[in-house]
């Protein structure tokens, strides 16, 4: 069954060609991958693989980009659930970007109703890094 999250649209002090540039390519993620969570990072500017403990290896994968609008993820590798990830931007004024995460995934019921919680404040907490970082 595929479940929709939606992040809280979040304001980001920089143009959408910068934020665009920052996350359109996997290799300036690599400052922000927790070491104590994910092994093994390597990426390149549309594929990054890594290992996750107790999970194992995965990756996931730049499959559209719209400049200075949109890129959208989805993994690769072996996965136990299918998933797209968007993030979406909207230049509304000079240094005043709005950015909104978009999370499709498979998830039965009975895991819905178990991870919805945690994926929410997974999404809006990213929002909250994106709003504080320094591009």
């Amino acid at each position: 069954m595929e479940s929709k999250f939606e992040s809280r649209i979040g304001k980001v002090n920089r143009s959408a060609d910068v934020i665009y540039r920052m996350l359109s390519d996997f290799r300036n993620f690599s400052g922000f991958v927790p070491a104590d969570k994910i092994k093994n990072w390597q990426a390149t500017a549309d594929e990054c693989h890594f290992t996750v403990d107790m999970v194992g290896d995965t990756g996931l994968k730049i499959i559209e980009k719209e400049e200075n609008k949109l890129i959208k993820i989805t993994a690769i590798g072996e996965n136990p659930y299918n998933f797209y990830f968007w993030i979406q931007l909207k230049e509304v004024a000079p240094y005043d970007t709005r950015i909104k995460l978009t999370l499709k995934v498979d998830l039965n019921p009975m895991l819905k109703l178990m991870a919805s919680k945690p994926i929410q404040t997974f999404l809006d907490g990213l929002i909250d890094q994106f709003e504080k970082m320094s591009y």
